[in-house]
């Protein structure tokens, strides 16, 4: 069974998991759906069309799914879906899409939201990714995987996070940061590759020696970057890792992070 504190405020309409225990003071929406084992702590608030998975943590003074900070939102039915096994600590805000972004907001499993964190409307979230205090995603960010955002960062509007990145503790990013890479600075540039969160994810030692080629070759070699671009495109395999850089490369709208003035943090040039 559930247990909610006599002081919460859960509304009839919302639906709730089994073993899922809301906090002193907590509010739950009508249209909210909880799944099981979730633990909600005192004082948060959690509305609009949103859904919890199974076994999330919410800390006190957590805003979920409250009416996104856009001009044109105008109280549309808009979504905030989560998955399960999030973390999501002290005043995260997390917000739900608008009409004129797919109407939905979206996050994966596993992810760590640090305190002060904010997800913008229209943010595409995948797994595994942590968040430090106080970053911050403008609307329609989408990232991927075992991403790594720094305290204080600030993502604009648009911008793809590539798999397996990290973002430096106060990176201003208006482009797109492409997989396995390292990003500093305002206007961040490339700074070189994640390498140490390769080898902690399990990338073998062949896998890390063929992406550092890959990026020397796209990021540091001699002509423009459609250029090297196209020469590493048409003499990589067509599955692989190295792969997954090219094709995120090709498709980015935005453009991709430059390497930065002050140089790599590591050996990557």
């Amino acid at each position: 069974m559930s247990e909610i504190h006599a002081t919460a405020i859960v509304h009839s309409g919302a639906s709730i998991g089994e073993g899922t225990s809301i906090g002193p003071y907590s509010v739950i929406g009508p249209h909210v759906v909880l799944g099981k084992g979730n633990k909600i702590g005192p004082h948060v608030v959690i509305e609009g069309h949103t859904t919890l998975g199974d076994y999330n943590t919410v800390f006190q003074f957590a805003s979920v799914g409250s009416a996104p900070q856009d001009l044109k939102y105008r109280g549309e039915p808009s979504t905030l879906s989560i998955g399960d096994k999030n973390i999501i600590r002290e005043y995260v805000t997390l917000q739900p899409g608008t009409q004129g972004g797919g109407m939905s907001t979206s996050v994966g499993n596993g992810n760590l939201f640090m305190a002060s964190t904010h997800v913008g409307h229209d943010c595409h979230i995948g797994s595994s990714n942590v968040f430090a205090n106080s970053a911050a995603l403008a609307g329609h960010v989408t990232v991927g995987d075992c991403v790594v955002v720094g305290g204080l960062s600030g993502v604009h509007q648009f911008v793809h996070l590539g798999n397996y990145c990290l973002l430096g503790a106060g990176a201003m990013v208006n482009k797109d940061v492409p997989p396995y890479c390292i990003v500093e600075g305002n206007r961040a540039g490339l700074a070189g590759l994640n390498v140490v969160a390769l080898e902690r994810r399990g990338f073998g030692a062949e896998e890390i020696r063929l992406i550092r080629a890959a990026y020397r070759d796209l990021f540091l070699g001699s002509g423009t970057l459609k250029e090297r671009l196209h020469i590493l495109d048409a003499s990589t395999p067509k599955t692989g890792r190295v792969r997954d850089l090219i094709e995120f490369v090709k498709q980015s709208q935005r453009g991709v992070c430059s390497p930065r003035k002050g140089g790599s943090r590591s050996d990557e040039a």
